[in-house]
């Protein structure tokens, strides 16, 4: 029995906030009935590279689901999903707000169906607040929340994360709020609506930025490869033009690193002994480690820095990720095999749980593929079935 093993969920909504978050309960156990438009179903079933027509992505934000068809616009299909809502334990939604309201299935109503059921709603600003109908993506949200300020190089544009991570992070909380509402729900018995903005998740883990502004009207500015305050902490590029990033900041660490790279002297000298002394001389001391860093190739200064148990690596590409002995030891990696036969590697399943770990069960759906099955569990017979898809309610790919 996986951990969330008889959990209901409806998800509701493209892309990626709402799905990344289904997607992690459905790794778990979870039944996840993913409802997507007709014909053409979820966005992100085109995004990026595509295999047979369908993005790989797809293969890893929709595994483990089933795929119910409907067409929202259509009062039975709004119906249809009010009964599935009387049986659920969570509904997922990323719409923009009013969505949902404007299809008769507002929170007000669905609790009213069924008062235990917990609904995520994710949006980018959020259901309340001046901005809240303004559209919202996840590129907009890093930069409001503070992240893209800081992804710079001094005195340069800013540039975006290279991942959708705004959207991503916004679903780890929400699929928290989840958890904790489902933890409440087991002494209370009631359900509850759970508010997650883009921005906020993302401003959320913008650490000290805004104490600091507070106490001392500090704006932290971008500082490239460095973490401003913490030193020494960088990247330093080799002889051979690869980079070791060194993480040389806690007190011991840096005397370590310091006799490595031949300067006992700094290690030794009392100003640098703690993290604020460093910070005051970082532009010294990235130096001297830089300088040493171009005396030998990235492996070389890697083999170096692990032997004295200085954390230091490399900056990974997807083709190192790939061929990482570690990776693969803590199947970070899973291989799967899709309906043609051919294999395909995906990211594996997390949080890893000692006793009850996820895994992947199934491939991501065909448009409608589970339509039939959902609805007979609903009590639909054939007919009525029929008559759905004859009508354009329903739709099986």
């Amino acid at each position: 029995m996986e951990p969330l093993s008889g959990l209901k969920v409806i998800e509701m909504g493209q892309l990626i906030a709402g799905p990344f978050a289904a997607k992690t309960l459905a790794d778990f156990g979870a039944d996840v009935v993913k409802i997507e438009p007709p014909k053409v179903g979820d966005a992100l079933r085109k995004w990026r590279l595509l295999k047979d027509g369908t993005s790989v992505w797809w293969q890893v934000q929709s595994r483990n689901k089933r795929s119910l068809s409907l067409d929202l616009r259509q009062a039975e299909a709004q119906d249809i999903v009010r009964k599935l809502a009387t049986e659920a334990d969570v509904l997922i939604e990323n719409f923009r707000p009013g969505t949902l309201e404007g299809w008769g299935l507002d929170p007000d109503r669905l609790l009213a169906l069924n008062p235990k059921l917990i609904i995520l709603r994710i949006s980018g600003y959020g259901q309340t607040g001046p901005y809240k109908d303004k559209p919202g993506f996840g590129v907009v949200a890093e930069a409001m929340g503070g992240l893209r300020h800081l992804t710079a190089e001094p005195g340069r544009v800013p540039v975006r994360v290279g991942i959708s991570i705004g959207d991503t992070l916004a679903s780890l909380h929400g699929v928290i709020g989840i958890l904790m509402a489902l933890q409440e729900r087991h002494r209370s018995g009631k359900g509850q609506v759970i508010d997650i903005a883009l921005y906020e998740a993302v401003f959320n883990c913008m650490e000290s930025l805004l104490p600091e502004y507070s106490a001392f009207g500090e704006v932290r500015q971008a500082a490239g490869s460095a973490l401003p305050g913490i030193a020494p902490t960088n990247a330093y590029q080799c002889a051979d033009g690869g980079y070791v990033l060194v993480a040389g900041n806690g007190d011991s660490i840096f005397k370590r690193l310091m006799k490595l790279i031949g300067r006992e002297d700094l290690g030794n000298d009392p100003q640098l002994e703690n993290n604020e002394g460093r910070v005051q001389r970082v532009v010294e001391l990235d130096a001297a480690i830089g300088q040493w860093a171009k005396t030998m190739n990235t492996d070389q200064a890697l083999t170096a820095l692990d032997s004295v148990a200085v954390p230091a690596g490399r900056i990974y590409t997807i083709a190192d990720i790939a061929n990482d002995p570690h990776y693969r030891a803590r199947e970070n990696i899973q291989t799967i095999q899709m309906q043609d036969g051919s294999q395909l590697e995906v990211p594996g399943v997390l949080p890893k749980l000692s006793r009850t770990p996820g895994s992947i069960k199934t491939l991501a759906p065909t448009i409608g593929q589970n339509t039939d099955e959902i609805l007979k569990e609903i009590g639909l017979s054939d007919v009525q079935i029929a008559h759905l898809k004859e009508r354009g309610v329903a739709f099986t790919q």
